[in-house]
Parts: structure tokens; C-alpha cells; sequence
């Protein structure tokens, strides 16, 4: 681990920790070491250096809201906007509690991909008229709702496959 220009440079222990730690954040810095072979005060200086850089942004629980008992929707929304204005929405979105993640995308023209919750249909759509819609900027709405969840999970660092050994890139397929 190294910085330079202010931004760590990660090496592979980093990056395995990292790895070991979105698995289970709730490791012990010894039970890190010892899977890795390194001392508990090397993965606690590596972790405390990763959390001061903003590497590691929080610690969180991963929580399986239909075994909690929540009965929610969730919807993935397409949301075409004026070029001028995309920023302005996608800030906006933010701050909304029901949106969960936002990202901008360029296809053939720019849009803002939505991740939503909501209690049902009905909420969702009382939703997608009074807050989004009327956003300035918005041009389009396409709104898919998940019928099902295969894999939830949170990305890994992505390394170079090129740079992985053998049994690094199999365990990344």
C-alpha cells in the first residue's frame, strides 16, 4: 500500500483483505491475519489507512428485507433527461430515501438508471407522478419492476484478469 498524489495505491493484500472483509466485516483483524499469514497489527494498520483514505466507506448490514417482513417492490427505472439538466436530477434523486442507487449511463442519449422501493404497485406509481416526473429535465420514464432476485451482492475490487494468478482469476468467474 502506497500513496501517491494524495490516492492510495492498493497491492494484492489490500485487495485480498478487502475481499475477506465484504464477505464478513464482523472478522477479527487476527482472523484475517492468519488466513493471509500476516500479523493482526499489519491488517489493523491496513485497515485503518484503507478507512482514512475513503476506500472503506462504512461498515453495514446486508439485510434480506422479504425475511424481515417487508413486502416492498423494487424497480429499476430508465430515466431519459435533457443533457443540460442530468446532473441536477441525479443529485436530486439522491436525496430521496425510496431511490437506492443512481447512476448516469451514455447510450444514444443520456439517461439516469434508478434502483427504487416502494410498499407496491400503487406507491410506485403515486411515486414516479409527484416526485419524479415533474423534475425539470425529465423527458421519459421507463420503469421495469423485479419480479425475482438471483444474486445480490456487493462488486469486488476488479483487478486486471491478465495480472491475476491462475487460481486468482478462476475464483473471480
Amino acid at each position: 500500500m502506497r500513496v501517491k498524489n494524495n490516492m492510495l495505491s492498493l497491492d494484492s493484500t489490500d485487495i485480498k483483505i478487502l475481499e475477506m472483509l465484504q464477505e464478513d466485516a464482523r472478522q477479527t483483524y487476527t482472523t484475517i491475519g492468519k488466513r493471509l499469514g500476516i500479523a493482526h497489527s499489519t491488517v489493523y494498520d491496513r485497515i485503518k489507512r484503507m478507512e482514512q483514505h475513503g476506500i472503506i466507506k462504512k461498515y453495514t448490514a446486508l439485510v434480506d428485507a422479504e425475511k424481515a417482513g417487508a413486502k416492498n417492490i423494487t424497480a429499476i427505472m430508465t430515466i431519459i433527461t435533457d443533457p443540460k439538466e442530468s446532473e441536477k436530477v441525479a443529485e436530486k434523486l439522491c436525496g430521496v430515501p425510496q431511490v437506492t442507487e443512481v447512476y448516469t449511463s451514455l447510450s444514444e442519449e443520456l439517461q439516469i438508471i434508478a434502483k427504487v422501493t416502494a410498499e407496491n404497485q400503487e406507491s410506485l406509481h403515486e411515486f414516479i407522478a409527484s416526485t419524479i416526473a415533474p423534475l425539470p429535465g425529465v423527458l421519459r420514464i421507463r420503469t421495469s419492476i423485479i419480479t425475482k432476485k438471483f444474486k445480490e451482492t456487493q462488486p469486488l475490487i476488479v483487478n486486471d484478469p491478465k495480472k491475476l494468478t491462475p487460481t486468482e482469476n478462476k475464483n473471480r468467474q
